[in-house]
């Protein structure tokens, strides 16, 4: 019943428009074309004005009532910096857009027909023509050199004391893995993938570097405020793409092919939720690449904390190597300080069998 009265308004209101319109060109030929025609020029000139005024009055108002709500400041060292580029381009095409836009809609209505004026024809002007061209250009240039110093910053070598965080998407999930004592992310083949041996990342159980990962799905990342985070991206099936809105980077998650890109936050998510004084606020990661029908519902969550708080979290984790023999007990290596836990020589034997 609903569709077929919206589509018996529709229809009704096309009706009216076809019937003013023919009404319009009935009063046309009464009054004489040509007056009608210049009457309708002056009216469109002046509405063409209007616009102009309250398009720009509606570009202001809507700028100063939402900037800052969507997002917020960024919460990133390298978010201040992708913002700064933002309204420097943002800044140098509203300049353009102003004069570009006061001169189409001031010219239509200042040079609309009449009889005492003739139109003046003005193929070209090799000057002007240089000048559009060049200007343009120029800033371009200097807006992809912005952006391409940015990315190799995000995208080049991390800094020596950062954390590293293993983030795999997979249809339609997030899952993570963090380095233990030694720091170092253990090796991975894809064909060792396996839920049924308790192996969702296909880590290499030879690999010493493994044995004391921390494998974490269903649950918030956990990062460190002011200290830098190395992300090793990752995806089992299509291509995703980890989107980070409030720290302002995004990055493909290609299998087969890991990429790499790394940050510091810079607020916890306690200082969020004051600043936006929202007590539910949360860090967001979302899928930022079409990858399937449950697209929409590929979200995670981060968690920014202090480095007590994420030793303490940590530290109720059991490395995955660990859980595939849960009934044997790891031993500590010598020096707990460079090398993981490690299990018995039997027993490693047993498990890579």
């Amino acid at each position: 019943m609903q569709t077929t009265f919206i589509v018996a308004i529709l229809v009704l209101g096309f009706l009216v428009t076809f019937q003013i319109a023919k009404a319009s060109e009935y009063v046309a030929i009464l009054r004489g074309e040509e007056r009608s025609r210049k009457q309708s020029n002056k009216i469109n000139g002046f509405l063409l004005l209007v616009f102009l005024i309250a398009g720009l009055i509606g570009v202001y108002y809507c700028n100063e009532q939402l900037k800052g709500k969507i997002l917020g400041a960024p919460a990133s060292d390298h978010g201040v910096l992708v913002d700064r580029m933002l309204y420097i381009t943002l800044a140098l095409t509203f300049i353009v857009f102003v004069i570009t836009q006061v001169a189409l809609f001031w010219f239509s209505y200042k040079y609309q027909e009449s009889d005492n004026r003739k139109a003046y024809y003005y193929p070209h002007n090799n000057k002007l023509e240089v000048i559009w061209t060049v200007i343009p250009a120029i800033t371009l240039t200097v807006l992809v050199g912005f952006g391409i110093f940015y990315w190799f910053k995000i995208t080049g070598e991390a800094p020596k004391d950062a954390m590293q965080v293993e983030i795999v998407g997979s249809q339609f999930k997030w899952e993570y893995r963090y380095p233990g004592a030694d720091k170092v992310l253990g090796k991975k083949y894809f064909k060792e993938i396996s839920d049924a041996r308790n192996n969702p990342l296909g880590q290499l159980w030879d690999d010493p570097a493994n044995h004391d990962d921390i494998y974490v799905s269903g649950e918030p990342m956990h990062l460190v405020v002011n200290k830098p985070v190395k992300l090793v991206i990752g995806a089992k099936d299509v291509i995703h793409d980890v989107g980070l809105a409030h720290f302002r980077m995004k990055m493909d998650a290609v299998p087969g092919t890991p990429t790499t890109m790394w940050f510091t936050p810079t607020k916890t998510t306690a200082d969020m939720k004051k600043e936006t004084k929202n007590p539910d606020f949360v860090y967001e990661i979302s899928c930022d690449q079409m990858c399937g029908k449950g697209h929409w519902s590929m979200r995670g969550e981060i968690i920014v904390e202090t480095q007590e708080e994420f030793d303490a979290w940590l530290a109720k984790k059991d490395p995955q190597y660990a859980k595939i023999v849960p009934a044997k007990k790891m031993e500590p290596a010598k020096d707990s300080t460079t090398a993981p836990a490690v299990l018995k020589d039997s027993v490693i034997a047993q498990v890579i069998k």
